[in-house]
């Protein structure tokens, strides 16, 4: 039972005793950092049954929980706030309970529910760029927060391997690419690609150009280039399972895919499971006939079928061209739909940019009508955009920021700042490498998933290496201080670790108790941020932590303090903070270094 859950115990009491009357809803919040307290109750609601001004009722209710709550060392009262001083030797005790072990249960119940997150989505004629970096993040980091909350987890990728867009750099590639492969030209295979995508641009470009010049529009010059017409055929003959069209795709492909993989392991994701657009582009053509025998689906004079959810405030949408074929709703609408036969998830939650707002507001909605009860549990965690300052970290085209050039750009800035603040000193190069990547890869998650997801950001690559401010490197080198004040004290302390430092009385000082106050309401805010998909709250709970371990590893004597039950005490205080701000960064998909 925690302690909130104890004190609305005790209030609810205190209400029945003095007023006669039985309240459900008893809620405590954090007491103002100016006055005295840790938690306060707002008495107001309770004025009508007290018949009693807001300090009398007040005080009678912290007198009844003072006299009848062992966990309540004081209380006092500011109008109607009841702020009450919870006793030092709750939050030694509860200290004691955490002392040296993870704030988080690695362990799921075995009811524990299933949820789906679906993350990246990238296409296969690319590399992947920095909007896919915050997806990957973000995707990534509330699948560890949710799994961290007691979620049986499955991460899931929807890879975009087919359609017109890819035809583009297999023509590029077979008009203009003479054979070239990863290894003869030493590029990625998802920047060899990509480079043909944007080769097959500039032609099309091109001739567009010549056909406006002999008099054509330039609507008839998009439909009659004969570069538009060759992707086309290409596109039909890929559908009909040509060979040697199949046989180019799946090469090209598997070079994207063999990039792509480098790009995750550098940025630490993973997928438990991979669905390709190839294999489900067909998938939602059975709900058609469905929906239409439900009456939820219309069919036109054209043989098009469509939803009319003009009643709902949307407009009407298509599903099925007149010939035949499926629009990206009808595959989305299949996709689900196999995912719910697969795997029996409880939530799905799919990870896409905000400007896809209205096509998941519709998704959802027609799986809602077709009456799948499943569709409940769909969330469409909408995330804003990424911008850079201007000029900074273009790509070689000028207009995608590349995201293997970002890592590599962020790894040098931290290699650069690390070795100017003399932070790699005594390191081998190995380790110093390591380093550089951890602080460099860690500052841009950090900075990446400090900030609300529905908000629009602006990354900053040189602010976010900055080892004083809101930032990874600050988290990192707090950690890192506490690693290497362990490594004295076990040098200078025997077994330190085997001593039972609650076989005394610790007097708390401020600064103890609110450090172990912050411990204790991590699990708070990880609830939260599960319930809200928002790792924002998970990196701004390490920040204040680091800096208030910070403030106390300045103000306080640790090793040089005279009595050894505190030195022994503020050691495994720092090494639990430690513990916390490890496990929390790597919620974050977070590296933590030993050594700086």
């Amino acid at each position: 039972m925690t302690i909130e859950q104890t004190l609305a115990g005790k209030t609810k009491e205190a209400l029945q005793t003095l007023y006669g009357v039985e309240l459900d809803k008893i809620a405590f919040e954090k007491t103002n950092p100016d006055f005295e307290g840790d938690f306060t109750l707002v008495v107001f609601p309770f004025l009508k049954v007290s018949k009693k001004k807001p300090e009398e009722t007040a005080t009678e209710i912290g007198t009844y929980l003072k006299e009848n709550t062992s966990e309540i060392a004081s209380f006092n009262v500011v109008k109607g706030f009841l702020n009450l001083v919870i006793s030092d030797s709750y939050w030694l005790n509860y200290f004691k309970n955490i002392n040296g072990k993870s704030l988080i249960d690695a362990t799921l119940p075995s009811d524990a529910p299933t949820v789906m997150v679906e993350y990246s989505s990238p296409n296969t004629n690319k590399p992947l760029h920095l909007g896919h970096v915050r997806n990957n993040l973000l995707g990534y980091s509330v699948s560890e927060i949710l799994k961290a909350a007691g979620n049986n987890v499955v991460k899931v990728n929807l890879v975009n391997d087919r359609g017109i867009h890819i035809c583009k750099s297999m023509l590029a590639w077979q008009k203009w690419g003479n054979g070239e492969t990863p290894a003869s030209s030493g590029l990625k295979g998802d920047h060899l690609v990509g480079k043909y995508y944007v080769e097959f641009d500039k032609h099309f470009k091109q001739e567009i150009e010549s056909l406006v010049n002999q008099g054509k529009t330039k609507e008839e010059a998009e439909k009659q280039a004969s570069l538009m017409l060759e992707i086309q055929e290409m596109l039909r003959k890929w559908e009909s399972g040509d060979k040697a069209t199949r046989e180019l795709w799946e090469m090209m492909n598997g070079w994207v895919y063999t990039g792509f993989e480098s790009t995750y392991k550098m940025l630490g994701v993973d997928f438990d499971k991979t669905y390709y657009e190839s294999n489900t582009y067909l998938l939602g053509k059975d709900l058609i006939e469905f929906g239409l025998s439900k009456g939820v689906f219309k069919r036109r004079a054209d043989n098009s079928v469509f939803i009319d959810l003009t009643e709902d405030g949307l407009d009407e949408k298509t599903l099925l061209r007149g010939d035949g074929t499926s629009v990206y709703m009808t595959q989305d609408l299949g996709t689900a739909t196999k995912r719910a036969e697969e795997i029996n998830f409880s939530k799905l939650i799919y990870t896409v940019g905000n400007e896809q707002d209205y096509h998941f507001k519709v998704l959802f909605l027609i799986l809602n009508k077709l009456g799948y009860e499943w569709a409940k549990g769909l969330y469409h965690l909408s995330y804003g955009m990424v911008e850079l300052p201007n000029g900074k970290m273009k790509s070689r085209e000028g207009t995608v920021v590349d995201a293997d050039e970002l890592m590599q750009e962020m790894i040098a800035t931290a290699a650069k700042t690390t070795k100017e603040l003399g932070k790699a000193e005594g390191l081998s190069e190995d380790e110093a490498n390591q380093l550089y990547a951890n602080i460099g890869l860690g500052a841009l998650k950090y900075f990446m998933l400090k900030v609300d997801p529905k908000k629009k950001m602006l990354f900053n690559p040189e602010e976010s290496i900055d080892f004083n401010g809101n930032t990874a490197p600050f988290i990192q080198f707090n950690y890192v201080r506490i690693k290497a004040l362990l490594r004295k004290a076990k040098d200078g302390l025997d077994n330190f670790n085997d001593i039972d430092v609650f076989t005394h009385n610790v007097n708390l000082l401020k600064k103890e108790k609110e450090l172990i106050i912050k411990l204790y309401q991590f699990n708070g805010v990880l609830q939260q941020a599960a319930n809200e998909y928002n790792p924002a709250l998970i990196a701004n709970y390490t920040y204040e932590l680091a800096k208030e371990y910070s403030q106390y590893y300045h103000d306080t004597p640790i090793l040089k303090e005279s009595e050894k039950d505190l030195i022994l005490f503020r050691l495994h205080l720092s090494k639990t903070i430690g513990i916390a701000l490890k496990s929390s960064m790597g919620l974050l998909g977070i590296t933590m270094p030993e050594k700086m």
